[in-house]
């Protein structure tokens, strides 16, 4: 798959997966790596990832999620994040795990597995983030900000439908 397909094809993925096929070793650390490979405002590197495929640690995840969410994904990949200041008092740890998570979906899409990325939900004011990183061993320093489902889908992973090219960019001047 070339990387526009693999664009193309990434979607959302909420539906159920297939339990039994637990990703590999070799397949997480490749996603992994994809996400570690982002782009990072002055190469703070402030995103880590931990990739879970232990089914009961993978049991613990999913018992702390309330309201449940994937519920069926054979794997996680924990996103955190540490906040520390790389120009003129500023952070982009928000923009060093976006382009990582973005990275991940897509080597995921390319290998053959759908995800979702779950942020507000567990970040919320009931801390779900706080009960999974407490779960994971995850010091204080770092902020869990994300879970990845990894699995493969059941079914076709299917998108919204986006707003006309020519409704969203421009040439040269907004509008034209």
């Amino acid at each position: 798959m070339n990387t526009i397909d693999c664009i193309s094809n990434r979607h959302c993925y909420r539906g159920e997966y297939v339990v039994d096929e637990i990703p590999s070793r070799k397949d997480l650390t490749a996603i992994m790596e994809a996400g570690l490979s982002a782009p990072s405002g002055c190469n703070m590197q402030t995103t880590s990832l931990i990739a879970v495929d232990d089914r009961d640690i993978v049991k613990q995840i999913k018992s702390v999620i309330d309201p449940p969410i994937a519920q069926t994904a054979p794997a996680f990949i924990c996103v955190l994040s540490q906040e520390i200041i790389a120009y003129r008092d500023k952070c982009y740890a928000v923009q060093d795990y976006a382009a990582a998570i973005e990275n991940m979906l897509l080597t995921a899409v390319e290998l053959g597995y759908q995800s979702c990325w779950y942020e507000g939900h567990i970040t919320d004011k009931d801390r779900i983030c706080d009960k999974i990183a407490k779960i994971l061993n995850v010091p204080n320093e770092y902020n869990l900000v994300c879970i990845l489902p990894i699995g493969k889908a059941k079914s076709e992973a299917k998108g919204p439908k986006k707003k006309d090219f020519k409704d969203r960019a421009w040439f040269n001047k907004f509008g034209e």
